[in-house]
């Protein structure tokens, strides 16, 4: 019989609960004779689900290689120096290429964070991650874990058997973040090749080159230099400990699907989503979030059968907002939200409200 995901992790950390030397400690301070507050290092938990940061290649100088294939042990015993920061444990989630990233791994996700948190098992947490879909991954998180406690996501461009690998240092920075008293009340955020990244606005900007990530609309978070972090900006909107929605109890969300505009599109693979019946739609618009007579016809039909549906674009930077062309209240804008966190903020709109108003609202609030 399976355990649940709360027993499990508590069973896990007994050990360390029973041979704690050092008390937790508020606002008053506590001593021991043999250890004091200062010598207490953050304890961070690292949540491995594979990705290129786990990745093998049959020589250091191939390109090609096969994501998901080290283990945490392995991926934690590359990174020199860990150990002086952070008191470390990891846990195996999973080991997979992040385009097979799954809802139900998601959901894993943020009920462990949340039991790690929720019983003080740790000061923060890094979970190393595929870069394909590692920002939509960040921004469910950062809408989902009410925590102020510091999450890192965490991955790399290059597999670990590569010549200049840079996924251990990439590690080493996202547990230095982690463990920074700075880092708390930030929301979830991303680490890769020494910038730090809201998962508000966090995207991969290239295919290949480990300076893959950026943020087009607001700008990097900070940076990571010699362990320590230099924040720009605050993360915007609402996230984390502010956030609304609960999803405590799920056990899927819903099914929400992206249609792509583009010159003279066909509403063939539109129509098909709202033949099955999906619960929202998300149009990833040309220019200002628009798309064309087709398609609009059968967002007609979709709003007619009480389906959701969220107006943004293709395009990198700008958004979409309350002046675009032909503005609907019936289909809110995404703001500056990209198509594909659009889609996972309307998932979790819905778990709460069918009304155009209210998710319009939300579109603007986070």
């Amino acid at each position: 019989m399976k355990r649940s995901i709360t027993a499990a992790i508590l069973a896990l950390f007994i050990p360390i609960i029973l041979t704690a030397t050092q008390p937790v400690v508020s606002d008053t301070v506590i001593s021991t004779e043999t250890t004091t507050q200062a010598d207490v290092k953050p304890r961070i938990v690292i949540l491995a689900t594979g990705g290129t940061i786990a990745g093998s290649a049959a020589s250091a100088t191939q390109a090609s290689y096969r994501a998901g294939v080290l283990s945490i042990e392995q991926i934690l015993a590359s990174v020199p120096g860990l150990e002086n920061i952070a008191d470390l444990k990891g846990i195996q989630v999973c080991n997979i290429s992040s385009q097979n990233m799954e809802q139900a791994i998601w959901l894993k996700l943020q009920n462990t964070i949340d039991s790690l948190f929720k019983n003080n098992l740790c000061d923060g947490v890094v979970v190393t991650h595929g870069t394909d879909t590692m920002e939509e991954t960040a921004y469910f998180l950062h809408l989902t874990v009410r925590h102020s406690l510091p999450i890192v996501i965490v991955g790399s461009m290059r597999p670990a058997t590569s010549l200049s690998a840079d996924g251990p240092f990439n590690l080493y920075n996202a547990v230095a973040l982690a463990a920074a008293p700075d880092a708390k009340n930030r929301g979830v955020m991303i680490v890769m090749n020494d910038y730090i990244l809201s998962a508000d606005d966090a995207t991969k900007e290239h295919t290949v080159n480990p300076n893959a990530f950026g943020s087009p609309n607001y700008g990097h978070l900070g940076y990571m230099r010699d362990g320590d972090p230099v924040f720009f900006r605050e993360s915007r909107g609402k996230n984390t400990f502010s956030s609304e929605f609960n999803i405590s109890g799920h056990k899927e969300l819903p099914k929400v699907e992206i249609v792509m505009s583009y010159a003279f599109a066909s509403s063939v693979a539109t129509n098909a989503l709202v033949d099955s019946n999906v619960d929202g739609l998300v149009i990833s618009g040309v220019g200002h979030g628009n798309y064309n007579t087709a398609i609009a016809e059968v967002v007609e039909k979709a709003l007619s059968k009480g389906i959701a549906v969220v107006r943004s674009s293709r395009i990198l930077k700008g958004g979409v907002d309350l002046a675009a062309e032909e503005y609907e209240p019936r289909v809110p804008v995404a703001f500056y939200k990209s198509p594909q966190k659009a889609r996972i903020l309307l998932m979790l709109a819905l778990t709460k409200t069918k009304d155009p108003r209210e998710i319009q609202r939300i579109m603007m609030e986070y």
